[in-house]
C-alpha cells in the first residue's frame, strides 16, 4: 500500500512529524521531489533534528529510506546528513538513491545566488539552494543524472559542453568567475565516490516491495501553494508538491496511491515572497511566531523568521482538494492556547465581492481576508490523548475548520514529539 504525507499550504505545516509518526508502521519512506531548500523538523527519543534531504523515517531501524528520481540531489548535503544523525546516536539508516535522480551542482547554487542578487527587490525570496537552476537544467536536458557519474567518457565530453553553456551567462550576464572542465570533472568524481554505495534502481526495488505488500510512505516537501502549476505562481518552487506527483517522483504506478494525509497548521505561516491573504504583522505576529512551531516559527533550513497569519480556510480547502486528500492532520493546535479569541479567514474579498474559491495570483494579490472570530480555550492542551478530553472551545475550533475545508480531520497534533497526537 502506498500512502503520502503532503502539505496543504505554503510548507512548514508539520509534515516531518506526521511522516516520522506514520513511519512506525511503514516499510519504506520515499522523498519524491524538492531538494535541500526546505527542512522537516523532527523531535524524538534521539533529540531534535532538521532534515533537508533524508526522509523523515530514517529514525526507525526497520525502514528503508529512498531518495527518488524526482529529488534535486545535493550529494554532499545528503552524506553530511547521514553522518550527522549517526554521530548523535541514531543507528545507521538503510539508504537507497535512485540511479535516475539528478544532481545539484555547485554552479546551480551560484546561479541561484547571482540571479537573486541581479533581481534585487524583484527577487523570488529563494533559499539560494540552487533549486530553480537545477530544475531548469533538468528540463533543458543538460543536467547530470546519478547514473552518468559512472560513465567516464560521457563525463569528460559533457563537462566541456557544460562550461561552454554556463560561462556565457557567467561572463556576460553576471560578470562572475568562469567554470573550468577540469574542476567540474574533479567535483563529479568526488560525488561519484560519495554516492556509489547507495545507488540502485529504486523503481524496481519499489515494484518488488509492492508485490510483497510492503507499506510505502511518500514524503512531500513544501505544500500545494508552492506547486509550480497550481500554486501562487511565480512565487513557487520548481517541482510539483502534489501527492499524485509522488508516483512520478518515486517511480511507482499511480493506482497504488491509496491514502493522502494532507497536513494543515492550526494557523498559517510562510517563508519567502508571495501572496499571503491572512497575514498578520507587528506585535500580534511576533507573539504567534515566538510561541509557534517547536521553538519558534523560523525556517528549518534558513533560520529566516516565518511570515505569520491566521488559519486560511480558502487556501486550505483548495490545498486539500488539489492533493486528493483522504485525511487531514491538524498540527500545532496547542500553540493557540494563549488567545482569548482566534480569528479565522473564511473568505476573500476581491473587487468588492466575497469568494471562498482560491483564485489565480493576479486576483489573489488584491484579496482581503474575511475573518470570523472564534472563542479561545485559554489553557495548555499538551498531554491530552483523547479528542473528547479537549476543551469544548478547542473542539469547536477544529470542527468549524473541518466543516469549512470539507475534508476530515483525523489526526490532531498537540505538541512537538511524535507521541503528541490525537486520533479521531
Amino acid at each position: 500500500m502506498v500512502k503520502a504525507v503532503v502539505g496543504a499550504n505554503w510548507g512548514d505545516e508539520g509534515k516531518g512529524k506526521i511522516t516520522d509518526m506514520m513511519a512506525a508502521n511503514a516499510d519504506i519512506i520515499v522523498r519524491f521531489q524538492g531538494g535541500a531548500n526546505a527542512g522537516h523538523t523532527i523531535v524524538n527519543n534521539y533529540g531534535k533534528f532538521a532534515l533537508h534531504t533524508l526522509p523523515s523515517g530514517v529514525f526507525y531501524s526497520h525502514t528503508t529510506s529512498i531518495i527518488g528520481n524526482g529529488v534535486a540531489l545535493n550529494i554532499p548535503i545528503l552524506i553530511n546528513e547521514i553522518n550527522s544523525i549517526v554521530e548523535k546516536g541514531v543507528p545507521a539508516p538503510k539508504i537507497l538513491v535512485s540511479d535516475r535522480a539528478q544532481i545539484v551542482m555547485p554552479y546551480h547554487i551560484l546561479f541561484d545566488q547571482y540571479e537573486e542578487e541581479r533581481l534585487g527587490k524583484a527577487s523570488f525570496g529563494s533559499t539560494k539552494s540552487g533549486i530553480a537552476p537545477f530544475y531548469s537544467d533538468k528540463y533543458a536536458k543538460i543536467g547530470y543524472q546519478v547514473q552518468e557519474l559512472f560513465d567516464e567518457e560521457l563525463l569528460k565530453e559533457k563537462v566541456v559542453r557544460t562550461c561552454d553553456q554556463k560561462n556565457v551567462l557567467l561572463e556576460h550576464l553576471y560578470h562572475k568567475p568562469l567554470l573550468t572542465p577540469e574542476e567540474l570533472l574533479d567535483t563529479l568524481h568526488e560525488y561519484r565516490d560519495m554516492i556509489a554505495p547507495y545507488v540502485c534502481d529504486t523503481s524496481a526495488f519499489l515494484w518488488n516491495a509492492l508485490k510483497e505488500d510492503k507499506t510505502i510512505l511518500l514524503e512531500g516537501q513544501l505544500g500545494t501553494l508552492k506547486d509550480p502549476d497550481h500554486g501562487i505562481y511565480p512565487m513557487v518552487t520548481s517541482s510539483s508538491t502534489l501527492a499524485p506527483y509522488g508516483c512520478v517522483g518515486a517511480g511507482i504506478p499511480a493506482q497504488e496511491l491509496k491514502q493522502v494525509v494532507t497536513v494543515c497548521k492550526a494557523y498559517s505561516s510562510a517563508v519567502g515572497a508571495g501572496a499571503f491573504v491572512s497575514e498578520i504583522f507587528g506585535d500580534e505576529a511576533d507573539e504567534l511566531r515566538r510561541r509557534g512551531g517547536d521553538g519558534g516559527e523560523f525556517g528549518a533550513t534558513t533560520g529566516r523568521p516565518r511570515r505569520m497569519g491566521w488559519f486560511d480556510c480558502v487556501a486550505s480547502k483548495y490545498g486539500c482538494r488539489m492533493q486528493g486528500t483522504t485525511d487531514v492532520a491538524f498540527t500545532v493546535v496547542d500553540v493557540l492556547g494563549y488567545l482569548d479569541e482566534i480569528p479565522v479567514c473564511v473568505g476573500y474579498e476581491i473587487d468588492g465581492e466575497v469568494t471562498t474559491d482560491f483564485p489565480v495570483t493576479s486576483k489573489l494579490e488584491k484579496a482581503k481576508p474575511v475573518l470570523k472570530t472564534l472563542p479561545g480555550w485559554k489553557c495548555d492542551i499538551r498531554g491530552i490523548k483523547k479528542y473528547e478530553d479537549l476543551p469544548e472551545n478547542c473542539r469547536a475550533y477544529i470542527e468549524f475548520i473541518e466543516k469549512e475545508i470539507g475534508f476530515p480531520i483525523t489526526m490532531i497534533s498537540n505538541g512537538p514529539s511524535r507521541d503528541d497526537i490525537i486520533y479521531r
